[in-house]
């Protein structure tokens, strides 16, 4: 199929066959997995799932490229669903499900947060997003990488650095270096909030400025008592923090006002 890539979907093709190989063979589809890919573009990786998997579900917003799908696979193997990823309820396919995609740079970190919500039907997740956002991903406390999304996924993911992919492995070809994740919902939070919308306000506050300390973005969630309760300094920033810490917080917090 002849298809111009379209800006305003930040569809960026994906033809390298050795690197799609990889990515294949770092998802190891099952051929009974119930697998769900976002984006599926022109095939890149849908092609060698379907030919792997018992049947495939895709969510697209493309009309052409939905429309050239459609005559493209058989439909007793493919089930395209006609939505925006950020609005579709992956727990709607299935009661669990696995989940992977080449996602757009410009809805990434909108996507990630998304499935977040859909986490209790998520197996796992395999994922081609920007180098950069990976790198938050994945990044320890301290490291200029280290941010509110570190910590936020995280939370609920154990996550893995899988591969670097360069721009040249795409048409047309980004600006950017890409890679590809794993990311796995833990069976059991390692440090559970009482409170979650808590625990993400705690984060979304302390990284707010990252550049000020606990003390000030803090400031009117918790005082310097609280600090000295947790054993936090409270002239350290946000990026100093470990998830285990911002738990702690939050749940100090949720005890005070109970």
């Amino acid at each position: 199929m002849k298809h111009i890539a379209k800006k305003r979907f930040g569809q960026n093709f994906l033809t390298d066959q050795a690197i799609i190989h990889s990515l294949i063979s770092a998802i190891g589809p099952h051929s009974t997995d119930c697998m769900v890919e976002i984006g599926p573009g022109l095939g890149a990786m849908t092609r060698p799932l379907v030919d792997k998997l018992q049947h495939l579900h895709v969510v697209e917003i493309d009309r052409d490229i939905i429309e050239w799908m459609q005559t493209a696979y058989p439909p007793g193997k493919l089930t395209i669903h006609a939505s925006d990823a950020l609005k579709f309820d992956f727990g709607s396919i299935a009661p669990k499900l696995r989940v992977v995609g080449n996602l757009p740079y410009n809805i990434s970190t909108p996507i990630l947060f998304h499935l977040l919500d859909n986490v209790p039907s998520i197996i796992d997740m395999h994922f081609m997003l920007q180098k950069e956002v990976v790198e938050r991903m994945v990044a320890e406390p301290s490291s200029a990488a280290y941010g509110r999304l570190s910590v936020m996924l995280q939370y609920r993911l154990q996550m893995d650095y899988l591969l670097t992919v360069p721009p040249e492995a795409f048409d047309p070809a980004p600006k950017v270096e890409s890679a590809f994740v794993r990311a796995v919902p833990y069976a059991e939070l390692p440090y559970p909030a009482k409170d979650e919308a808590l625990f993400a306000k705690v984060v979304t506050s302390a990284f707010a400025q990252r550049r000020k300390t606990l003390r000030n973005t803090l400031k009117g969630l918790l005082d310097d008592d609280g600090f000295a309760a947790l054993d936090i300094d409270p002239q350290l920033r946000a990026e100093n923090l470990a998830l285990a810490q911002f738990v702690a917080i939050a749940n100090h917090l949720a005890a005070s006002s109970s």
